[in-house]
């Protein structure tokens, strides 16, 4: 019943990780990659992550899981640099992607067609299940619980006189639970796995908060709690918080870490 954020994985098992042994392994001394985002070294010596230039490009979501060793032998060249500046750099130098098409797809799934994806190379198949409100009441079927996210509203086939969302997916039950838009604002979070940048101070912080990739960052609290959790209370309640996406903690351009998103919490 969660929606699975593959780029942050990707970023700390594959990209940087292997990337960075076979790095070693040829005798480089630095990894460059084109992420939009920049890393700064402070007095202290640690290495702090910052969002990138272009704030319509900024990709330091992606990277909060980052470790200091990593920090240190990674560059983003293109991380003070917009997009159209790149394109003007490429176009100099003569290269073909100067005028390639932006691209919003998982770089796995070409197609975007990620219900295809997992049926394909899972087995996925028909897992039918019930559609139902948070009464319990039975609106509808669907035929899998992986076709659905948080906050979706097409595609759910129900005839209803109001507008209806999805509110929750419980894939062992097989059941996706609709509700009015109302319905899909919380007051905060339960965040789990942790990954401090720079571990905090205090266990009560004030930051801001993304809690999916073009979501805006808001002001929130973010109480650090033992196992590794924290609990994040936002300043004003958010829609659509997704279980299995990554929340990322900043304070202004710097990324100060993140977890994964466990469950929305409402009420005070």
């Amino acid at each position: 019943g969660r929606t699975p954020n593959p780029c942050v994985r990707c970023n700390q098992r594959v990209k940087f990780e292997l990337l960075l042994l076979k790095a070693r392994e040829l005798g480089a001394d630095f990894l460059a990659t084109g992420h939009y985002a920049r890393t700064e070294r402070g007095d202290d010596g640690q290495f702090h992550l910052l969002r990138g230039r272009d704030p319509g490009k900024d990709q330091s979501y992606f990277l909060f899981t980052l470790t200091q060793d990593q920090l240190a032998r990674v560059l983003f060249p293109l991380g003070g640099m917009t997009k159209p500046e790149v394109r003007q750099l490429a176009a100099r130098f003569g290269l073909r992607v100067a005028e390639k098409g932006e691209s919003q797809e998982i770089c796995f799934v070409p197609d975007n067609d990620y219900v295809r994806f997992l049926e394909e190379e899972r087995g996925a198949g028909l897992m039918p299940g019930e559609i139902v409100d948070r009464a319990g009441n039975v609106l509808g079927r669907h035929d899998g619980t992986y076709r659905y996210t948080v906050g979706q509203r097409r595609g759910l086939g129900i005839a209803h006189p109001h507008p209806l969302y999805v509110v929750g997916v419980d894939a062992e039950r097989r059941q996706v639970i609709v509700g009015p838009k109302e319905d899909l604002l919380a007051s905060g979070l339960m965040a789990t796995n942790l990954t401090w940048v720079i571990p905090p101070v205090k266990e009560t912080i004030e930051a801001a908060c993304k809690i999916r990739y073009r979501h805006h960052p808001v002001p929130c609290t973010v109480t650090v709690l033992p196992g590794n959790r924290a609990e994040v209370r936002f300043g004003e309640p958010e829609k659509s918080v997704t279980p299995g996406q990554a929340v990322v903690f900043y304070a202004g351009d710097e990324v100060l870490g993140g977890g994964w998103i466990d469950t929305a919490v409402n009420g005070e």
